[in-house]
């Protein structure tokens, strides 16, 4: 986690997030840089799913027929179920920062496939709505990358 050096209390944060990594900005004046204020990781994001689950997915038959196949979705749920997870505790963290005041406004750039996550954490985490949401991931982008693509979708 970083820490920043922003004076102002309110500041506009800037969250940047996909699966496994959130990053957070604030930016305090029009004119000021973005300053990276703390990240979070969820590592269960980068497992593999056969580390995810523990047996191998149940067999069945066919309803019809004689044919027997692995029954395979629990294993794409585990995905979800932890991409859910991190999007609740990003949404808990932005919630608690408009509640308390430290955060006057936020915008989300997420990955597409994470963005509607998102969006449903933030309703049921105290019903905050960013003031721009960009699907595009660029967590692996630079401050400066992010910067100019909020300048291109939202004025301060």
């Amino acid at each position: 986690m970083t820490n920043s050096t922003l004076t102002n209390q309110e500041t506009f944060w800037i969250v940047v997030a996909d699966e496994a990594r959130a990053l957070v900005y604030a930016k305090d004046l029009k004119q000021d840089p973005i300053q990276e204020l703390f990240s979070l990781d969820n590592a269960i994001a980068r497992e593999k799913m056969e580390d995810l689950i523990s047996d191998r997915g149940g067999r069945s038959f066919d309803s019809q027929g004689e044919g027997r196949h692995t029954m395979s979705e629990e294993k794409a749920d585990a995905k979800h179920q932890a991409a859910s997870a991190f999007a609740k505790e990003i949404a808990k963290r932005i919630s608690g920062a408009r509640n308390d005041g430290t955060c006057r406004g936020f915008a989300l750039i997420a990955a597409p496939r994470f963005l509607g996550l998102l969006r449903d954490a933030l309703k049921t985490a105290g019903n905050h709505a960013p003031v721009v949401a960009i699907d595009k991931e660029v967590v692996n982008q630079d401050a400066a990358f992010i910067e100019n693509l909020l300048a291109e979708h939202y004025t301060f």
